[in-house]
């Protein structure tokens, strides 16, 4: 069974950096890109960042971009998303997913492409 755990959330102030991270069993880590996806109140759950199974590729949503950066540590079989320059519309719950493609390093990415998810980890930014 595939289990995928956020840590990292809280509450910061507009401008602040927060570091979060996703820790993954029960799959080969290694082999498999990696998500990070954000749901606001009331809005659409949205494809923030993704890596390749190898790290060498990666994409961001035009609205971090500049800001946000997705990495991995597959020895640790850990993703994390470094986020800087936080805004107040950056306040969402944060979830990593696993994407289902092995050795996927393309820069195609949608919700349909992710099997597993993690519970989420809140992100609040106040102004």
């Amino acid at each position: 069974q595939v289990h995928l755990v956020e840590s990292g959330g809280g509450l910061v102030q507009a401008g602040d950096s927060l570091r979060v991270s996703c820790v993954v069993s029960g799959r080969t880590f290694s082999w498999y890109a990696m998500g990070w996806f954000r749901q606001a109140p009331g809005k659409e759950r949205e494809l923030v960042a993704a890596i390749s199974w190898n790290g060498v590729s990666t994409i961001a949503a035009d609205s971090v971009k500049g800001r946000f950066t997705i990495s991995r540590d597959n020895a640790k079989n850990t993703v994390y998303l470094q986020m800087n320059s936080l805004k107040p519309e950056d306040t969402a719950v944060y979830y990593c997913a696993l994407d289902r493609r092995p050795f996927y390093g393309g820069s195609s990415y949608a919700k349909p492409d992710f099997d597993s998810w993690g519970q989420g980890t809140q992100v609040t930014v106040s102004s």
